[in-house]
């Protein structure tokens, strides 16, 4: 009996975690590299993406660890976005995907 309480509880608290996650796809708004240079900690340039999502404007920041072609990822073309939490993951239509972590969050305005 205390297992299935317990059971229970665990299958409550993971629901409203797993309904975080957002899908969907949209247009790149803007893509801007930050001002620090890469140096032997910051390997790679890091980039401000920005896009809306379920009516907030998101902007996203990459990882200096990783490499980003900012060409692959066009202002203004269509793309793909995976929201968990504070991480995000976006995809162009040729295939080229990048990960970065939510540095701002806005409600956007009504087109």
């Amino acid at each position: 009996m205390k297992k299935m309480i317990v059971l229970a509880l665990i299958a409550g608290i993971a629901v409203p975690l797993s309904a975080e996650k957002i899908k969907g796809s949209g247009v790149l708004k803007d893509c801007q590299p930050i001002a620090q240079a890469p140096d032997k900690e910051h390997k790679h340039q890091a980039y401000d993406l920005s896009f809306r999502a379920e009516g907030k404007s998101y902007t996203c920041r990459t990882d200096t660890d990783h490499s980003m072609n900012a060409t692959d990822f066009v202002v203004g073309e269509t793309m793909s976005y995976e929201i968990d939490g504070k991480k995000v993951k976006i995809s162009t239509p040729a295939k080229k995907h990048v990960e970065c972590k939510v540095v701002r969050v806005e409600n956007a305005p009504a087109l």
